[in-house]
């Protein structure tokens, strides 16, 4: 059926550097990735497995635009993360095969409405508000993966208004790409357009209107935006 009772809404499209757009599907989020954030926050990491949550396609924004400040918050946070966008499809996908599927790279601002969060998981109760709302995905142009190699030495870093709020290498991170990757292929089929961010390191903090973010990995094209 092609029908519909009112317009679909359009799937979000990334610049991609040198090619056309990446039209986003499904976007995971790695919790708790990085030692030292999980230590802010008041938590050990567990290596047993990686945990993850969700956003919709429809909270992307693209770098470069203003992000409005969300309505039912105090206490809007920043979390800087690597993007690692999916070009074909995998399923139980091994550890050593993992990085085939991988499209390409980016720089992304995992936006959290801090206080809802804290306030659902104190109930012990989903945290969909808390990450999962209008313009939460604020993400940069592409790269693709092609020809770049490894890239775990690559610094990640966030300012706020000219100053340095997060810096870490991709190398911290707990879980790496392909264990990420093969782990999320055994819970879910993965299919291109799904945009993997990967978490935060530390040095999450409140931002209010005004502030202007700018976020960076290596020589990818950075993400941008100003709380209005």
């Amino acid at each position: 059926m092609t029908d519909t009772v009112f317009p679909p809404r359009p799937t979000p499209v990334i610049p991609v550097k040198g090619q056309a757009g990446f039209p986003v599907g499904r976007i995971f989020c790695v919790g708790r990735n990085y030692a030292d954030h999980a230590a802010e926050m008041g938590h050990e990491v567990d290596r047993e497995a990686p945990f993850y949550f969700t956003k919709s396609a429809h909270s992307v924004l693209l770098s470069g635009n203003d992000m409005p400040y969300p309505p039912r918050t105090a206490d809007l946070h920043h979390e800087m993360e690597l993007v690692v966008a999916l070009g074909a499809q995998a399923k139980d996908i091994a550890i050593a095969d993992a990085m085939s599927v991988v499209f390409g790279y980016g720089c992304g601002l995992d936006m959290t409405r801090r206080d809802l969060q804290a306030a659902a998981k104190a109930k012990r109760r989903p945290w969909d508000t808390g990450k999962d709302f209008d313009n939460a995905a604020i993400l940069g142009t592409l790269t693709p993966a092609e020809g770049l190699g490894d890239i775990s030495d690559l610094a990640i870093t966030l300012d706020v208004n000219d100053a340095t709020r997060q810096s870490a290498q991709l190398s911290d991170m707990v879980w790496s790409i392909p264990e990420i990757i093969a782990d999320l292929s055994s819970l879910y089929t993965l299919l291109p357009g799904d945009l993997i961010m990967t978490g935060t390191p530390a040095g999450v903090g409140q931002v209010v209107t005004g502030d202007v973010l700018c976020g960076r990995i290596g020589d990818f094209a950075p993400v941008n935006t100003r709380i209005i």
